[in-house]
This record gives structure tokens, sequence and C-alpha cells, in this order.
């Protein structure tokens, strides 16, 4: 049984930042990986980042450099952290968790940038 819970959404300019935060319910050494997912409207849903138990961190190619996937083990979260904000960011943000073969996602953070 894992909770997690998006916060950090809203509106920003482009070019702006936001800082995305996902709490777990359980702590976060014990989840085996941990990702941000991203949807629009009329599109797929599409991974963003992820990180595992061991630290390895990953990012889709479009986005590296701009985005930023980070954890504090003490706090039970894990970050996103995004700069340069485009319009094409706007979308639905996830988080999801696996933990012992189980799948569990939160409900979602909206992110809109202005143009």
């Amino acid at each position: 049984q894992v909770q997690l819970v998006e916060s950090g959404g809203g509106l920003v300019q482009a070019g702006g930042s936001l800082r995305l935060s996902c709490a777990a319910s359980i702590g976060i050494l014990n989840i085996n990986w941990m990702g941000w997912y991203r949807q629009a409207p009329g599109k797929q849903r599409e991974l963003v980042a992820d990180i595992t138990s061991g630290g390895r961190t990953n990012y889709a190619d479009s986005l590296k450099g701009r985005f930023t996937i980070s954890s504090i083990n003490a706090k039970n979260e894990v970050y996103l952290q995004m700069s340069s904000l485009k319009p094409e960011d706007t979308a639905v943000y996830y988080c999801r968790a696996i933990v012992a073969l189980r799948d569990y996602w939160g409900q979602g953070t909206q992110v809109t940038v202005s143009s």
C-alpha cells in the first residue's frame, strides 16, 4: 500500500521555473523505482524522468538539461525541478512508483506554461 501525492503545479510564464514534489507514504528507499510522467490533452502519457532506489536517473532526451529529478530520503519525497519552461511543457504531471512489482500512481498536478 503506497500513497503518492503530487504538489507544486501551477501557472507560470514561458522561461520560468517550477518545482514539483511527490510525497510518498512509505520510505522512498523501499521503492524500487519512481518516475515523473506527463500527459497533455490529446497526447500520449510520456515518461519525463525517473530514479531507481540505487540513485540512477534517466531523462527524456528532449528535456535533459532543463529538468532534474532528485529526492530527499528523510522526507520521503521526490522532486522534479523544471527550468526554462515552454508552452509545450503544459500537461498534467504524475508521480509513479513501483514497489515489489506493484504499480502506484498519484492523482497528478497541473502545470500550465503561458506564452
